[in-house]
């Protein structure tokens, strides 16, 4: 199977979200604890072994994103034939809550991707706790799977979610495949 996975932020501010790539990928970086932005795209290539894809691996790009509005123009072809998109986000930011609508109709919506092709990560700063607390997320964005991240505390518990993840957008395509084989046939 191949996957390409497309990891946005719903926010220019540091907060974590190339470590989170870097920690899903397995890849290891030299950060040097200054923060660098991400500028433009960074695409990040591994194996994984999504949950319930039948003991199968597959490729997955993981594209780590910036959410920097400068670089809105490159968005749409970023985004073309990807699979799944992951929105990441600091719980405790209110503005972020509100940005999620932004980036879903940006990047869901436009992309005609089902709710089980959409992640959404409620990622904590180290030190501020995870609390697994419901937020007040407008109705359609409530639809989809979120998870609270903290790889401080619970970074295998993370893992295991991206995988379960993995899995659902695995399986969204496969069955996109049979059914454009069967149009096609038919």
């Amino acid at each position: 199977e191949y996957l390409q996975e497309s990891l946005f932020l719903s926010s220019n501010t540091f907060f974590g979200k190339t470590v989170l790539a870097n920690f899903l990928s397995d890849t290891t970086e030299n950060v040097g604890g200054e923060y660098r932005p991400t500028q433009g795209v960074r695409i990040l290539e591994f194996e994984s072994q999504p949950e319930g894809s039948s003991d199968k691996s597959c490729e997955v790009e993981l594209w780590d994103c910036s959410g920097d509005f400068k670089f809105e123009s490159c968005w749409p072809a970023i985004m073309k034939d990807s699979s799944g998109v992951v929105i990441i986000f600091n719980p405790d930011v209110p503005s972020h809550l509100k940005e999620i609508e932004t980036w879903h109709s940006m990047f869901i919506s436009s992309q005609d991707l089902q709710d089980s092709q959409c992640l959404l990560i409620a990622h904590h700063k180290p030190g501020s706790g995870v609390e697994d607390r419901r937020l007040p997320l407008a109705s359609h964005l409530s639809r989809l799977l979120l998870i609270h991240s903290n790889l401080e505390e619970e970074p295998e518990d993370v893992r295991q979610a991206f995988c379960r993840y993995l899995g659902n957008v695995v399986n969204a395509m496969s069955e996109s495949r049979e059914r454009e084989e069967m149009s096609i046939i038919t």
